[in-house]
């Protein structure tokens, strides 16, 4: 078990110096972190994207949405950060899996590519914590496995 204890803090160290050390941060289904697995809801596909443009343009302090096409299931969206005054790049994309569900995925990225010390992380965090609480989602609508609303 010590071992054990010790391997769970290395990953986690690595994790935390990735996330503050980068200038970005996107989801995958297959992703370590779970912050940063998406979504892959059993909800309609338009119920999913009216949610997803609505936390996007007034849940998200800061992102201002640029672009968005409910036929390719893309929003773009630019966000300010207040304090240094610097912008970043989100991309959200919201389709149907091979199976029907329908999938959500992001990314956001800094504009300067300069480190963003987890500022990324956060926003993909926080809006998909929003998008969940805005679907009013319970554990049998999201497919994901490892899921947790936290």
């Amino acid at each position: 078990m010590p071992g054990d204890k010790k391997t769970r803090l290395i990953l986690l160290a690595r994790r935390m110096l990735k996330s503050l050390s980068s200038y970005d941060a996107h989801t995958d289904v297959s992703a370590a972190d779970p912050k940063l697995r998406g979504r892959t809801y059993a909800i309609p596909f338009d119920e999913v994207w009216k949610a997803a443009v609505t936390v996007s343009r007034k849940r998200m302090r800061g992102w201002s949405v640029l672009y968005r096409d409910d036929r390719s299931g893309v929003i773009v969206a630019e966000a300010l950060t207040l304090l240094l005054r610097s912008k970043d790049d989100i991309r959200i994309s919201i389709q149907l899996d091979e199976n029907g569900q329908t999938r959500v995925d992001l990314s956001a990225a800094s504009q300067q590519r300069k480190r963003d010390w987890g500022r990324n992380l956060r926003r993909v965090s926080k809006f998909l914590l929003c998008l969940d609480n805005d679907l009013a989602v319970s554990p049998e609508h999201i497919l994901d496995q490892n899921w947790t609303n936290r």
